[in-house]
């Protein structure tokens, strides 16, 4: 299976380093800051390539992303900050024909915690007497604050029924690959649960994994799907 770097940075050359584990082959790269950039979405050299593995900025995914799924490449998406361009962006995919699978956090662990945490919050929702509250650090360079990881948290705690305020902070700070903690607090106790990264080969895993996955499939998808994690 081919695959393409859209952004070649910490994540682009993690998954580049992990790729052969998952039988894929670097076809090349989308990075225009990067030595080994080999052209824009539309370069002939990319004819061919399967899966286009996308982690750049906001501007940079809807520079990318359209052109690729119109030439038949299907996407994951691990870039983060650009949700108000979605709806745009199913309906490219959708009319493409081609599959694309969008996550915040590509990380097994993480799509795991969030299903514990939404049932959590079902559990603590009619102890009235029970805040709930929110909290992830992330490296310094992150620039999207809270991160894309939480907002997605707490909505899942949101939809499970949880009723009052999910108050959320973040820390921006050193080289912290990722932690994110929810908590609930009554009048005597507090009850917390928290999923750290230890490195980035969670993030890029989970993207290889995606990537095999979404071949042969059509339409938005994320890694609950891919996991087979019901929501």
């Amino acid at each position: 299976m081919k695959i393409l770097l859209v952004g070649h940075g910490k994540m682009g050359r993690m998954v580049e380093s992990l790729a052969k584990e998952y039988d894929c082959e670097v076809a090349g790269v989308i990075d225009d800051q990067s030595p080994a950039h080999g052209g824009g979405p539309d370069a002939d050299r990319w004819k061919g390539v399967d899966v286009a593995v996308d982690f750049t900025t906001p501007d940079a995914v809807m520079t990318n992303a359209p052109v690729l799924a119109k030439r038949g490449i299907h996407l994951i998406i691990g870039t983060t900050g650009w949700s108000q361009h979605e709806k745009a962006l199913r309906q490219i995919v959708a009319d493409a024909g081609v599959g694309i699978v969008v996550a915040p956090n590509f990380s097994t662990g993480v799509v795991l915690f969030e299903a514990i945490a939404a049932r959590a919050a079902q559990l603590f929702a009619p102890h009235t007497d029970f805040g709930a509250f929110l909290h992830e650090a992330h490296h310094a360079a992150k620039k999207d604050a809270p991160s894309g990881t939480a907002l997605s948290l707490k909505r899942a705690m949101e939809q499970s029924g949880f009723p009052r305020p999910i108050d959320v902070s973040s820390t921006r700070a050193g080289f912290i690959p990722g932690t994110h903690t929810i908590g609930f607090d009554g009048p005597a106790e507090t009850i917390t649960l928290s999923h750290a990264a230890r490195d980035r080969t969670a993030f890029a895993r989970g993207a290889l994994t995606a990537a095999r996955w979404v071949q042969g499939k059509r339409g938005w998808y994320t890694m609950k799907d891919v996991l087979g994690v019901q929501s």
